[in-house]
């Protein structure tokens, strides 16, 4: 039961909201989204398993009901609240807005905080290493030799970090830090560690310390999905520990399965493979040869076995099996017997390389703390090392993933190769799970203290069935689901237009159809946004309207020939000065724009968002479910289509008060089988179907 303190804390947030802002309204899907995330969180729908997925609709205020509804009960309960997002938009309003709000209206105190991965932090160490007197050793540092602007860059950088006006994270550098520059000094788990003295105080160790001591943590799915790869609790708090907000839900599978494949090229690696060679004997001397020289023999020997290997397996692929995207994806996962043969060997052989270069690796660094070598040769020599432990990560896991047999149960691995396009004659082995909700179940859900999952678009076709097998939510029973809809007046202040196209999208006439019917939908509209689903189709369309939209004076303006900022900026001082302004835009456009009131009052569909499975994991996800005697096109297209066609619909209206139209250039809504399901999924919004 949840605790009356809870309770009472709750009730004084809504009550200290109402003064905090003006013209507060409670809204009753707002109260009732609270009511059951603290229900959930205290074991009332089930002890055990505390789930809560829920759909809540744009106006709902879904940050606002979790913050209402976790923070009280985590406090409570001596736990920490991770929200994890998928954009950078949303943490910026969790950290800027939503929490400062939130710790006006809590009458505890409460700390929050943004994490961030290692990447985005500098190693100070690094970075006195590339800004030392010496020029050989300043060139030897880096991969190219570095301009005189990134070394007087490099200089402003430690003087900053010395004198404490700069805490070392690269997003708060007033200025754009350039990669080449930031890939010197950026931290990474091998070289920088608080093992040592001189990483003790480094920005990423402070930054932990920060995160450790916050009650409220805002992350981003990819964060959480490595903090969790790594067994939870290593960058984050441990999940038994933790109550997860997952907040644009929607992602985390993606984002899970892009976590769990791997890529690594042939020839590229045999390079790199063979400048470590010509390193393990620097390397191991500085570990002391009486410890290290047999991590070293099993080095050299490794390397020896592996790079001929790799090099056999790229003579070895057939150019002729490859399609006209230079990829060659082997049916059902199953590799041809030489592969399989190849890839167990290349498995152990960067298992057992990984595991000596790893050896030394410890060994220089328990030296370089103990003061047995110079801390700048030790450093140096650590940043080496642990630059190619990285890699010999990746490629071991690669060829652990390429020699894995499928299994009887669950889907297979995608696997294919794909012609490099940066080294001619060179391939990429990729490695992909199809589903990946097993590792999620597994890895997360069955440990968190507590989970909720929040999105606008969580259900496919009005079912949560999709996104449950996605993102392996397995305990239906035991989890609680609510889909809460818009607080929006749809029926009186939008329509949904279905114009009389005499073609459907599939055909070969469609785009010039297009082009005929878009300026009757575009005539008289101060404010439109056109969604396309390719932008080859969406610069066709362009071009031939270019002489229309200069004629009547409207102002176009087309996604990706200037920054987004920049294009939505133009927009919306168009809107400012009453000119007819028009975005074209492809399915980046449909998520996550945000035009209020006159800056959106005519949205166009051009067609309903199918995607064509042409990625190797689309081909290969679509071949499993025939192998089971699925249907695909029913199982994943048509779900994934009415999300999209959810999100896309959902531009519409940002507050209450926003009126407008939708036109739907798709008549297969009306026309299909399936028309009716992606309708109905869609806002209740007023329907008018126009026939010749």
């Amino acid at each position: 039961m949840l605790h009356s303190q809870i309770k009472s804390d709750i009730k004084q947030c809504y009550e200290n909201l109402g003064a905090q802002l003006d013209n507060f309204i409670p809204r009753r899907a707002q109260n009732y989204l609270v009511a059951e995330i603290a229900k959930t969180l205290a074991g009332e729908y089930h002890p055990k398993h505390r789930m809560l997925v829920a759909e809540a609709g744009t106006g709902i205020g879904k940050s606002l009901s979790y913050l209402l509804g976790g923070i009280p009960f985590a406090l409570f309960n001596n736990k920490k609240i991770l929200i994890s997002t998928a954009t950078v938009a949303l943490q910026e309003q969790l950290i800027n807005k939503d929490l400062p709000l939130f710790n006006q209206i809590f009458p505890k105190e409460f700390s929050f905080i943004l994490a961030k991965g290692r990447q985005r932090y500098c190693c100070t160490h690094k970075l006195e290493a590339c800004c030392i007197t010496d020029t050989d050793q300043q060139v030897a540092l880096w991969e190219e030799k570095p301009k005189k602007s990134d070394l007087e860059l490099l200089k402003r950088m430690l003087k900053a970090v010395e004198t404490r006006k700069w805490d070392g994270d690269r997003d708060s550098w007033p200025t754009a830090v350039p990669d080449r520059v930031w890939q010197q000094i950026v931290a990474d788990k091998h070289s920088c560690h608080a093992g040592l003295p001189k990483h003790r105080s480094c920005p990423f160790a402070k930054a932990r310390e920060h995160l450790e001591k916050a009650d409220v943590i805002v992350a981003n799915h990819a964060l959480l999905m490595a903090d969790i790869e790594l067994g939870g609790g290593i960058i984050l708090p441990e999940p038994e520990q933790t109550i997860y907000v997952i907040d644009e839900a929607h992602h985390l599978p993606q984002v899970a399965r892009d976590f769990s494949s791997a890529a690594a090229s042939l020839k590229g690696a045999a390079n790199w493979l063979e400048k470590l060679n010509q390193s393990v004997g620097k390397l191991a001397e500085l570990a002391d040869y009486k410890k290290s020289g047999r991590f070293q023999t099993n080095l050299n020997e490794t390397i020896s076995h592996l790079i001929p290997s790799l090099r056999q397996i790229a003579a070895n692929i057939d150019p002729a099996q490859f399609n006209q995207d230079g990829i060659y994806r082997f049916e059902h996962g199953e590799l041809p017997s030489w592969l399989v043969e190849e890839a167990k060997s290349c498995k152990e052989a960067s298992k057992k390389a990984l595991q000596s270069l790893g050896k030394i690796h410890d060994l220089i660094a328990e030296r370089t703390k103990d003061n047995e070598i110079l801390p700048r040769l030790g450093e140096q020599a650590l940043a080496e090392s642990g630059f190619y432990l990285q890699r010999l990560e990746n490629l071991e896991k690669v060829w652990s993933l390429m020699a894995q047999p499928n299994k009887d149960k669950g889907a297979p691995l995608a696997r294919w190769i794909e012609k490099n396009p940066d080294r001619e004659g060179d391939y990429i082995i990729e490695v992909s799970p199809l589903e990946v909700g097993y590792r999620l179940d597994q890895l997360l859900w069955s440990r968190a203290a507590g989970s909720i999952l929040v999105s606008a678009t969580l259900r496919a076709l009005n079912q949560f069935d999709y996104f449950c097998r996605q993102a392996g939510i397995f305990e239906k029973e035991s989890t609680r689901f609510l889909a809460l809809a818009s607080p929006f007046d749809y029926q009186n202040n939008a329509r949904l237009v279905i114009p009389a196209m005499s073609l459907e999208p599939q055909a070969d006439k469609f785009t010039d159809l297009l082009i005929k019917t878009l300026p009757e939908y575009l005539e008289g509209e101060k404010a439109s946004l056109v969604l396309f689903s390719s932008y080859w189709q969406m610069n066709k369309v362009a071009e031939a309207l270019r002489p229309l939209m200069k004629k009547n004076k409207w102002e176009l303006l087309i996604q990706g020939e200037e920054s987004r900022n920049l294009t939505l900026k133009k927009h919306k001082e168009n809107c400012q000065k009453g000119k007819s302004s028009i975005l074209f835009g492809t399915g980046s456009f449909s998520e996550g724009l945000d035009l209020p009131g006159d800056l959106l009052t005519n949205l166009i569909i051009t067609k309903i968002p199918f995607a064509v499975p042409t990625s190797p994991v689309e081909e290969a996800h679509a071949e499993y479910i025939e192998s089971r005697g699925g249907n695909p096109f029913l199982q994943i297209s048509v779900p994934e289509a009415s999300k999209k066609l959810i999100q896309s619909a959902g531009r519409l209206l940002r507050k209450e008060e926003d009126s407008g139209r939708v036109v739907l250039l798709d008549r297969r809504v009306i026309s299909r089988r399936y028309g009716k399901a992606l309708l109905d999924s869609l806002p209740p919004f007023k329907r008018v179907i126009e026939y010749a």
